[in-house]
């Protein structure tokens, strides 16, 4: 058999093994929903991958591979996990925090920080290390922050800080 089959056999079984997930370099710091959040996401994937696997010869290789692959991300992410207490003040922004601010049209929008794992911006959920959650993280009431924006920097004021 010449090398050349041989390489392509390599390659054929590699390209069936999923890409690993990559995990954030910023600390995992999850709201107790986000928590909550994680542990099902768990859950929810070691029972597929008991469903798949039970199916034997049967079983979907490349969607058993793919649910390794987010079992052992998911498991490192709750493994990491670090609980931040419920956001508690109305004077200062912290993970947890629903925040209403102003733009420069006094156009007012309401999020709320968590953590990474947990971030939906349909839903207004922001993660707290993106460009608008390090804006608004530790500001006060009234403040007047930087958005460092793709789309431009904004000047944004604080106007209403609730605890979750």
């Amino acid at each position: 058999m010449s090398r050349a089959f041989v390489n392509e056999d390599n390659a054929a079984a590699q390209a069936d093994q999923p890409v690993e997930r990559q995990v954030s370099d910023q600390p995992n710091y999850v709201t107790p929903a986000g928590l909550v959040q994680l542990q099902r996401k768990v859950a929810e994937l070691q029972q597929l991958h008991s469903e798949q696997s039970a199916k034997g010869e049967q079983a979907d290789k490349q969607r058993l591979a793919d649910l390794e692959r987010d079992l052992r991300y998911f498991k490192q992410r709750l493994q990491s996990a670090q609980v931040v207490a419920a956001a508690s003040s109305t004077e200062k922004v912290q993970i947890g925090s629903r925040v209403t601010f102003a733009d420069e049209n006094d156009s007012q929008q309401t999020v709320q920080l968590v953590g990474e794992d947990q971030a939906d911006a349909a839903a207004g959920l922001i993660n707290w290390g993106s460009p608008l959650g390090r804006a608004l993280l530790g500001a006060q009431l009234g403040d007047e922050v930087l958005w460092l924006r793709p789309a431009g920097d904004q000047l944004i004021e604080i106007t209403r800080i609730e605890p979750a």
